[in-house]
This record gives structure tokens, C-alpha cells and sequence, in this order.
């Protein structure tokens, strides 16, 4: 019989190279793996907090929008009451605005009655001036003509009763 040696089980053989590999894993663990597996973790805890980072800003900004909105909504409601007090106070200014103004045309129109009035009693005051100094020359006149002192006064008293009732049918 033949005997194989081309097939044949080198037991030294065997267990340098399971020595090998042993070692060669050793230092591919230590120096390959440790490395690139603290590498993965360090960048898989980046990403983690990148996504927790960018969920608090998510959640930030949606508060941040809540309290926009009620800031809004409150400038909304400010406005309108600044608006309402703005009409209420022209409102008023108006009122306060028409009564003077009604005061002042009721003054013009008092003013201008008083000053008819002053000016009728000017003019009555006038005629009446006016009616003594006729009555005088009219009794000088009659006095030229020799008239009795009663005929002088019925005259002068005729005369200021007619121009009187001429001035109250005006």
C-alpha cells in the first residue's frame, strides 16, 4: 500500500497556524476592531444626539410657535382695544367739539340779540332826541305865534303820542 504523505496532518504544522490565527485575531481585535467599534459608537452617540438636539429644537420651536401665536393674538386683541379707545375718545372730542361750538354760536347769536337790542335802544334814544329837538323848534315856532301854555303842551304831547305809535307798528 501506498502512504499518503501529500495528504498527510502535520500536527506542528497545524498548531502554529492555529497560532498564528489566534495571534493574528488578537491584533486585528486590538488595534482594527476596538478602534473602528469605538469610532462607530462615538459616531452612532453624534447622530443620537443630533436627532435628540434636533428634536428639542423641534419641540422649542413649536412652543416658541404656541407663544408667537399668543403673543399675536394678544397684540390682535390690544389693537382692537387701542382702536375702540382711539373711537371712543374721538367720540368724545366730537361731543366736546359740537358743544362748544354750539356754546360759541349760542354766545354769537346772545351777542348779536344784545346788540340789536342796543342798537334799537340807540335808535329809539335817537328818534327821541330827534323828537324833542322838532318838538322844541315846533314850539319855538308856536311860541313866535303867541300860543297859550296849555296849547303848548296839548301839542307837544299829541306830537310824542303819534311818533309813538308810529314806532310800535314798526
Amino acid at each position: 500500500m501506498q502512504t499518503l504523505d501529500v495528504i498527510s496532518v502535520n500536527l506542528w504544522q497545524m498548531l502554529v497556524s492555529l497560532v498564528n490565527l489566534i495571534l493574528l485575531f488578537l491584533i486585528v481585535k486590538k488595534f482594527l476592531y476596538k478602534p473602528a467599534k469605538r469610532m462607530l459608537d462615538a459616531r452612532q452617540n453624534d447622530i443620537q444626539s443630533d436627532y435628540d438636539a434636533a428634536a428639542e429644537a423641534k419641540e422649542q420651536a413649536n412652543l416658541d410657535k404656541i407663544k408667537y401665536e399668543e403673543k399675536l393674538q394678544s397684540a390682535k386683541v390690544e389693537a382692537d382695544e387701542v382702536i375702540k379707545s382711539a373711537v371712543n375718545i374721538a367720540n368724545e372730542r366730537e361731543k366736546e367739539i359740537i358743544a362748544e361750538a354750539k356754546l360759541k354760536a349760542d354766545g354769537i347769536i346772545r351777542q348779536a340779540e344784545n346788540d340789536a337790542i342796543l342798537e334799537r335802544k340807540k335808535a329809539e334814544d335817537a328818534v327821541k332826541k330827534e323828537i324833542v329837538e322838532v318838538s322844541s323848534l315846533l314850539t319855538e315856532k308856536v311860541l313866535e305865534r303867541e300860543v297859550s301854555a296849555e296849547d303848548h303842551q296839548r301839542f307837544i304831547d299829541s306830537f310824542i303820542e303819534s311818533i309813538g305809535d308810529e314806532n310800535d307798528t314798526d
